[in-house]
């Protein structure tokens, strides 16, 4: 629980990375593993989470699950290897949600490890959507829906018993799409994420960095 200044606590929204996936299309790089700002991809991702949520991270690893442990530093974070990780994301997400429902968290910001242009702002701003445990909320770009999205801890079951293959919390969220708060975020995070080697440029910038004060985006 956290305070919230007026009625006392609230339930913590916590944090959920999903980076478990081998980069089959880069040649098996596991994309955790990428390098980014001289540090593996997964710092950048989890540290976002960290400093965008109040309540717990958990992180869910797959291939190469214990050179990624090795490498990275993810202090302040809750591991999970998912040993089903080669059936696609929705594994992976069912595993996350399971580590997460013993803390007690209200609602989860879902991130995935391959999109370096996400950062702590849009997790942050994602975040505050959170209303109740129904609640449902994604980030957009120009009106589009991505990532991060939030999670109200009421969907968990529903949304695990839906995730297969590599669909993850996609078809849930279409199905209740009149109930998805979209959170315009084109201004603070770049949505591109990591599948082809034709992607490995999003690496080469490092860390986004916030628009300066009074920027708009043209």
């Amino acid at each position: 629980m956290e305070r919230d200044g007026s009625s006392g606590t609230r339930p913590a929204v916590a944090g959920l990375l999903l980076a478990a996936g081998a980069g089959r299309r880069l040649g098996g790089r596991p994309k955790a593993l990428l390098e980014y700002g001289g540090r593996p991809l997964v710092e950048h991702a989890a540290r976002a989470l960290r400093e965008g949520v109040r309540g717990p991270v958990h992180i869910v690893l797959g291939a190469a699950a214990g050179e990624v442990r090795a490498r990275a530093a993810l202090d302040g974070c809750a591991v999970t290897v998912n040993p089903d990780w080669e059936q696609g994301m929705g594994s992976s997400l069912r595993a996350g949600l399971a580590s997460l429902a013993a803390t007690g968290a209200a609602a989860a910001v879902v991130a995935l490890v391959d999109q370096p242009g996400v950062g702590a702002a849009a997790v942050a701003r994602v975040a505050a959507a959170y209303a109740s445990p129904e609640t449902l909320a994604s980030a957009a770009y120009d009106g589009r829906r991505g990532h991060p999205i939030l999670l109200g801890a009421g969907h968990w079951p529903a949304i695990a018993a839906s995730a297969v293959g590599d669909q993850g919390a996609r078809s849930y969220l279409r199905r209740h799409e009149a109930a998805v708060v979209l959170v315009e975020c084109a201004d603070i995070a770049l949505p591109g994420d990591i599948d082809t080697p034709d992607d490995l440029w999003r690496l080469g910038s490092g860390p986004p960095r916030p628009p300066a004060p009074g920027a708009t985006k043209r």
